[in-house]
């Protein structure tokens, strides 16, 4: 289209051009230029640093961070080692607090950073006591009155027998953290699942393992606690997932979170009182 030749046709055109509506358009471009730099440019403030770097990890990253460089030698309670996630932690906590079981029995305690956790958690809620069972007790430095210490084989008979003495007729619960092979974990949840209470959990931890390749900071080159557990699982109706206490994502004990049906009867508390097993009808949640 050719240019006018109009003088005055062109000036309205300029007028046109330098307009309200034009002066409105290039401010409302500026701002949302000066948000757009704000929202989505700060994180470049970081770029090159550190946390930027563990700002960009992966979930997967951020296990393989917390496995191979924090929790063997940086992870701790009250100064003792503690060799758990930290989110898991809370979800214990959360456990403990709705079940409120009047034994624990903990398979492994490794040093005993996660066994005075547990004692200590139960001091706060006002019942509770904490089996403490271990082959080594080479590493193990706490001591608490709500702790009670087994040393053997966990799975050896007279161990297993002394536990369910302890457990029998009251509210239990069971984290297991023993030895990790798919078979031996799968023993060992043959022969405590039937002191966990109804309402109550079976926990097995560090299924992790089983999600890694053996090069990873996690992985093995054997079958652990995962397989495990599906075995359990395939052959225990009473117990079932709970999802929900995976819900912070990044957990050592992934579909490790089993709680007994509530109308499942449990060898723990099959001689109960009235008044123990009107207690346990009320773990389940509301």
């Amino acid at each position: 289209m050719s240019r006018s030749l109009d003088p005055a046709s062109d000036t309205a055109r300029r007028g046109l051009a330098a307009g309200p509506w034009r002066r409105r358009a290039r401010a409302a471009y500026r701002l949302g230029h000066a948000l757009w730099r704000k929202v989505y440019r700060r994180p470049q403030r970081l770029k090159g640093t550190d946390y930027h770097r563990r700002w960009k990890m992966s979930l997967r990253d951020w296990l393989a961070y917390h496995q191979a460089q924090i929790v063997f030698d940086q992870s701790t309670w009250m100064g003792v080692p503690m060799l758990k996630n930290p989110l898991d932690s809370w979800i214990y906590q959360e456990i403990l607090y709705a079940v409120q079981p009047e034994v624990l029995v903990e398979i492994g305690s490794h040093s005993g950073g996660s066994t005075l956790f547990f004692a200590q958690l139960m001091d706060l809620i006002g019942v509770g006591q904490v089996i403490s069972l271990d082959i080594d007790r080479s590493r193990y430095r706490v001591s608490h009155p709500r702790i009670v210490e087994l040393t053997g084989d966990c799975s050896a008979p007279e161990i297993v027998g002394k536990v369910a003495a302890l457990c029998q007729g009251r509210r239990t619960l069971v984290i297991h953290d023993g030895d990790h092979r798919r078979e031996a974990v799968l023993r060992d949840l043959e022969l405590y699942a039937p002191l966990v209470s109804p309402g109550s959990y079976l926990i097995v931890e560090d299924g992790i393992l089983d999600l890694f390749p053996p090069s990873d900071a996690f992985g093995w080159l054997v079958e652990g606690p995962l397989p495990a557990t599906e075995d359990f699982l395939a052959r225990h109706p009473e117990f079932e997932v709970d999802a929900s206490r995976e819900r912070y994502l990044m957990t050592y004990n992934p579909r490790g979170f089993l709680r007994r049906l509530p109308d499942a009867p449990s060898e723990a508390t099959a001689d109960a009182s009235p008044s123990a097993a009107g207690h346990a009808d009320r773990l389940e949640p509301s």
